[in-house]
């Protein structure tokens, strides 16, 4: 049977052109629009960035490899393990638990600490959203918690600019859309959330057939726009990860050795779209808020992962981080629902 996956690149613009406002609507139509595949890809990203993602992509595969105990420590049950260490708590298409990866949850807006007891006080039965981070000793990550909060500190200051060009579209066609609402909604929320992902590596011999979907359940993400970083692809034999004062970045492999692994897009014609996202440039995913609050101009699109397959040699694990921009709970996405509604569907359907 042939494989009916097509490889495509998608819309690339500058970061320079988002400061400058040079984007212009056909290419936000075509990375959002009605036939798009949902993302757009900035590039010539500040020298910074480089380091912290290889950084904090590296402290993925360190954490995971924790003992047992020191990851049960850094579990919060009273917010859905939606804060801290997660493995094997959210369900896939099938109804099984997800053992194929591990997450690291993070309420990572700047802006969190200092509002975080109020923000829980006004929605006591949101703590996914409200309880205060857990974040490992530095004794066995040493500056796990600067790197994360600094690279998506970056991801959300890139991820407002992308919004405000987005808001320009929505203010041109768009009538009675309020001016620079996204834009507002990613720099002032509370509520933007971090995943760093560690897909584990596969053991046993290649088999043929299967889910193709078979790392990350096919979803659509709930928030405005997904800030992601390009997976890390780490041979965890050749390189076992270190933690405590042995920590170092791990050695990157050039490329996946699986062909077929990485980040896939259902898109409009039917097609299953395979995008990559360059190592040293971040993509932005559509959300079903944003799909909302445009009226549907943008659209979110139905992606999932494909994990390397076994028998391909080594321990190969893949690592990654998403940052969902997400409105406050008070603002509305539309007439009828603010955020915390609508998240509150979301969450019990996947938990």
């Amino acid at each position: 049977m042939s494989d009916p996956t097509v490889q495509q690149s998608a819309v690339t613009v500058s970061l320079e052109d988002l400061k400058h406002d040079k984007v212009d609507f056909l290419s936000l139509e075509e990375a959002f629009g009605a036939s798009s595949l949902g993302i757009i890809v900035v590039k010539d990203l500040p020298a910074k960035f480089h380091s912290l993602r290889h950084r904090l992509l590296s402290y993925s595969s360190a954490l995971a490899s924790l003992p047992k105990e020191e990851l049960e420590k850094l579990e919060s049950p009273a917010a859905k393990w939606l804060v801290g260490w997660s493995l094997g708590k959210e369900t896939l298409k099938d109804g099984r638990y997800d053992t194929l990866k591990g997450s690291y949850y993070v309420n990572c807006s700047p802006l969190f600490p200092g509002q975080q007891a109020t923000v829980a006080e006004k929605y006591p039965s949101f703590p996914e959203y409200t309880a205060p981070n857990v974040w490992p000793s530095r004794d066995l990550l040493p500056d796990f918690e600067a790197t994360f909060n600094e690279l998506c500190a970056l991801i959300i200051d890139i991820a407002a600019l992308v919004a405000r060009a987005c808001d320009k579209y929505a203010e041109a066609n768009i009538p009675d859309y309020k001016k620079g609402f996204l834009e507002h909604v990613v720099k002032t929320s509370v509520s933007t959330k971090a995943r760093l992902l560690h897909y584990f590596p596969k053991e046993g011999d290649a088999k043929e057939g299967g889910d193709e979907d078979d790392w990350c359940a096919t979803h659509l993400d709930h928030g405005c726009l997904t800030g992601l970083t390009s997976a890390m692809f780490v041979d965890e034999a050749a390189h076992p990860p270190q933690a405590g004062s042995s920590f170092a970045p791990l050695k990157e492999l050039e490329r996946s050795p699986d062909p077929k692994a990485g980040l896939y897009i259902h898109s409009r014609t039917g097609a299953v779209t395979k995008v990559g996202i360059p190592r040293d440039c971040l993509g932005f995913q559509t959300g079903e808020a944003l799909e909302i609050i445009t009226k549907g101009k943008f659209k979110a699109v139905p992606h999932f992962v494909r994990g390397a397959g076994a028998g391909i040699g080594g321990k190969v694990a893949r690592n990654t981080l998403a940052v969902f921009t997400q409105p406050n709970l008070w603002e509305m996405v539309d007439g009828k629902r603010d955020f915390a509604a609508f998240a509150k569907e979301i969450v019990e359907k996947n938990h």
